[in-house]
């Protein structure tokens, strides 16, 4: 008897020291987890939100241009109904949503942030540094939020000679494991489109163009010379994609590719050009992860800022794209009670005038009602009463 006591009360006290230091881990893992409230508000009432990237700022562009896009494509956002949450890294915290102070902090101490992809976290965290996180580096941020969509710039991928040098971005393998929908203006045409599609179709990536094209875009352009496998006229068809997707329980991404606005494109053969130049100087002297920002800071400074003002563009309408179908992914999956989202096509204009209404039925109860008496005997009213 005093054995199984003695057993019992170490069972006992097992089971409360790893129930305790579960809830410990969990705290953590929280704590490594920085929410702004805007964005947990969002997210427990089921509203829409849209993770940005912030490598964008902090290797992206020279400030104030860094800065000044980056509240922009915020404000674009809110406009569309939805919350941004721009995903980085302050003093060894991983933030999901930024203040005003704290995106002034990334874009003005560029030199002091860490490029950061997956395997940059562990790092740069115990260091406790300032990091601007890249297209994987956001995915995987996004999805541990429970953020299922990320707008960017444009994603990386297979770089030229790639076959050679086995210089393949990260973005693509995540694209393959992590289930978040990525809307960019296709691949940075400084890269190898053809083989990065190659790659995205090994990760079983579902690729899709929004347009009435099927030519993939090349970030500055909207024909790369390679056909997608797939497009869509609308972002509501985006969405039933989404929700697809989410129902098989597929953990790969999706790439929502959107052609840069038609009003830049005239502008793109120039880049190219620029693009051409850029990228013959690049493989004498740099490496690595400093490829594609070195590459656009040249096309910048060649086109005279042609580059970074159409960079600014499709940003900005890759922003508005990925709020309106964040809105219409959270209206499929918690359709409010009288109202559809509208069909949008890419300028935006619904194809119907208004929100489609839903018809309201309005009905009534039939309650039936049971009595029990519980007097032994009913008297009759005296013959006096009055009937």
């Amino acid at each position: 008897m005093i054995l199984m006591r003695k057993h019992y009360m170490i069972q006992t006290l097992l089971s409360k020291w790893s129930s305790s230091t579960l809830l410990r881990q969990r705290s953590r893992y929280m704590c490594i987890l920085q929410v702004k409230p805007e964005v947990q508000e969002a997210l427990a009432s089921k509203q829409p939100v849209v993770a940005l990237e912030s490598t964008i700022i902090t290797h992206g562009m020279p400030f104030p241009h860094n800065l000044n896009t980056a509240r922009a494509v915020e404000d674009i956002i809110r406009k569309e109904g939805a919350v941004p949450a721009t995903i980085a890294i302050l003093e060894g915290q991983v933030h999901v949503g930024l203040s005003h102070t704290q995106l002034h902090t990334l874009a003005t101490s560029k030199d002091q942030c860490v490029k950061t992809s997956r395997r940059d976290f562990p790092y740069v965290l115990a260091k406790g540094l300032n990091g601007g996180t890249t297209v994987s580096g956001t995915m995987l941020i996004a999805h541990k939020a429970n953020i299922p969509i990320f707008v960017t710039g444009g994603i990386g991928g297979v770089h030229r000679g790639g076959e050679k040098s086995m210089d393949v971005s990260a973005d693509l393998m995540e694209l393959g494991r992590t289930p978040v929908t990525v809307v960019a203006a296709g691949v940075k045409s400084i890269l190898d489109i053809g083989r990065t599609l190659e790659y995205l179709e090994t990760q079983g990536v579902c690729v899709t163009v929004l347009g009435d094209s099927t030519k993939f875009p090349d970030f500055f352009t909207s024909d790369s010379g390679y056909d997608a496998p797939s497009c869509v006229e609308s972002t509501a068809e985006v969405a039933a994609m989404m929700v697809k997707r989410a129902e098989l329980g597929l953990d790969s991404g999706m790439l929502v590719a959107v052609p840069i606005p038609q009003q830049y494109q005239a502008e793109g053969l120039v880049i190219s050009q620029a693009i051409e130049t850029a990228v013959k100087e690049a493989e004498s002297s740099v490496r690595g992860r400093d490829v594609t920002p070195y590459i656009l800071q040249r096309v910048s400074e060649i086109t005279q800022g042609q580059s970074l003002e159409a960079n600014i563009a499709l940003i900005e309408n890759n922003a508005k794209v990925g709020a309106r179908i964040a809105a219409e992914y959270v209206e499929m999956q918690f359709p409010s009670p009288s109202f559809v989202p509208a069909q949008r096509g890419m300028d935006g204009k619904s194809k119907t005038d208004e929100l489609t209404p839903r018809p309201v039925v309005a009905g009534g109860s039939i309650v039936d009602i049971v009595t029990t008496v519980r007097e032994p005997q009913l008297k009759p009213p005296s013959s006096s009463a009055k009937v």
